[in-house]
């Protein structure tokens, strides 16, 4: 009766870890994908700070977010 007990117990420690694991690897990723975020908002403000049009910013920065980030403004729109 110990046994059957024992490895029901230890199955679901071991799903347990394999959950835990896979959140910590998605968790990483999300900061990868932010970190680009940041800093292709940052390139966007600092071509705005150089004088050139709002448009040509605003495909630099979709163009830098491709792959990361949803809509054309890369995952963040503030009111104008």
């Amino acid at each position: 009766m110990k046994k059957p007990l024992l490895a029901l117990i230890l199955i679901a420690q071991a799903a347990t870890f394999s959950i835990a694991a896979e959140t910590d690897k998605e968790t990483k990723e999300d900061i990868v994908k932010h970190r680009a975020i940041a800093a292709a908002h940052e390139a966007a403000a600092k071509c705005l700070e150089s004088g050139k049009k709002e448009d040509v910013c605003n495909k630099e920065l979709a163009a830098a977010c491709k792959g990361i980030a949803i809509g054309k403004f890369c995952g963040m729109k503030h009111e104008h």
